[in-house]
């Protein structure tokens, strides 16, 4: 029999941060004692005031203009403009559901091919496959801090061949290394080089450690396009509000994207957006510094406690990530590797496999977010001084779970 579904549809499967997230809270409701590493989500309350702005506006129920509220928009052209020095015009910039299905939209539209580092994010590669788009892989190694170098990224250029269209994917903090891209000058060049559109995915640069927000536009600002929301430095995940920021020159592909989302979710929620008018426009500064604070703080305990002779990593500069590998020549695959782990220690990770590698590195990727963040948020009164000891009481799973991870390595 005919399939009754396209063959690029069937070869998807269920997104691994999704599953991992579901497979831990089936886990747990079985009894089981489960330390959640695998799932990066916010553990921080959303700012009051956005929630308020929510509450009054929930009673509206209109349909907002397909691109997304004006005022929203012209937030946002204004925070990027402050953040990066790039100028995208309130009238290319798309408001969606998430910046998932913002990128999602842009693999759908574009005619090219798609060029990503090893390590990215596990729906890059899927998202293209729906798109149609071919995916080339650039891996990268733990002594350049996992992104590629510039005499890297040219090399791979000429192997692949002059091509028309190509899309370059950056993620920094990376996504699942929680490394910082430092050489975006140089990479910037090589993509001007050779006429590269680049999709900047800086949903997680607000919680850069070092405070500096760094985005490739600033040196590329023809064909950068920006994707971003409120899921991770306003801890807002399931409100599903998202942006892509287009090259001001690229009008036809805005667009194209636009009927793409008129076709699709028409609208994003109204209450939502009215929301994020007051996320993009109020200061906040304080808020997201207590909360890189925190992260730093439970990710370099993470790092001290479980770097050894078994397990290589590299210290956190952003996000919530960390990005282990383990010695052993007792497992096959780093997917052997990991569901090893969960079953022997309760410790729940990703492999490096399902971020691009190849799966016989021993690569796992660690998100640090298995604590109350709210509590710890509230008894922070100085963000700049956060004891281990403030670690121990108030992430106890992330501090336990590091605990049995490390007593773990220590005898394979």
């Amino acid at each position: 029999m005919v399939s009754k579904v396209k063959k690029n549809i069937l070869k998807l499967r269920e997104s691994a941060t999704l599953a991992i997230n579901e497979k831990s809270k089936n886990l747990i409701k079985k009894g089981k004692k489960v330390y959640r590493f695998g799932f990066g989500q916010s553990p921080f309350q959303i700012p009051e005031k956005i929630v308020e702005i929510l509450k009054k506006n929930a009673h509206k129920k209109e349909y907002l203009p397909i691109q997304g509220l004006p005022e929203l928009r012209k937030k946002i052209s204004k925070y990027l403009f402050k953040k990066t020095g790039v100028e995208f015009s309130e009238e290319n910039i798309l408001i969606t559901p998430g910046s998932k299905e913002a990128m999602l939209l842009m693999h759908v539209a574009f005619n090219g091919e798609i060029l990503t580092p090893a390590p990215s994010w596990v729906s890059y590669e899927p998202q293209a496959q729906i798109g149609l788009n071919k995916v080339h892989w650039l891996e990268t190694s733990q002594s350049n801090n996992w992104f590629p170098t510039a005499k890297e990224l040219e090399k791979k250029l000429r192997k692949i061949g002059k091509k028309k269209n190509l899309i370059l994917i950056l993620n920094s903090p990376n996504n699942p290394s929680g490394a910082v891209c430092e050489n975006l000058e140089e990479l910037a060049k090589v993509a001007k080089k050779y006429k590269l559109i680049i999709l900047s995915d800086e949903i997680y640069t607000d919680l850069s450690f070092d405070n500096n927000y760094k985005s490739i536009s600033k040196f590329y600002p023809h064909y950068t396009f920006i994707s971003g929301g409120l899921s991770k430095w306003c801890g807002a995940g399931g409100w599903r509000l998202g942006f892509l920021a287009v090259p001001n020159g690229l009008k036809d592909f805005m667009k194209s994207l636009k009927s793409l989302a008129s076709e699709s979710y028409s609208t994003v929620n109204t209450p939502t957006q009215f929301a994020a008018v007051e996320a993009y426009d109020g200061d906040y500064e304080e808020y997201k510094l207590k909360v890189r604070s925190i992260l730093l703080a439970v990710g370099t305990y993470v790092y001290n406690n479980l770097k050894s002779n078994e397990v290589l990593i590299n210290p956190p500069q952003g996000a919530f990530y960390l990005m282990p590998e383990f010695k052993n020549k007792k497992y096959k695959t780093s997917s052997e590797l990991c569901e090893a782990i969960l079953n022997e220690t309760g410790v729940a990770m990703l492999p490096g496999s399902d971020f691009g590698f190849n799966p016989k590195k021993m690569l796992a990727r660690l998100s640090y977010t298995d604590f109350d963040g709210v509590e710890f948020f509230r008894n922070v009164s100085d963000y700049k001084s956060i004891s281990q000891e403030m670690v121990k009481r108030y992430a106890p799973n992330v501090v336990e779970g590091t605990t049995k991870l490390s007593n773990w390595a220590k005898n394979l």
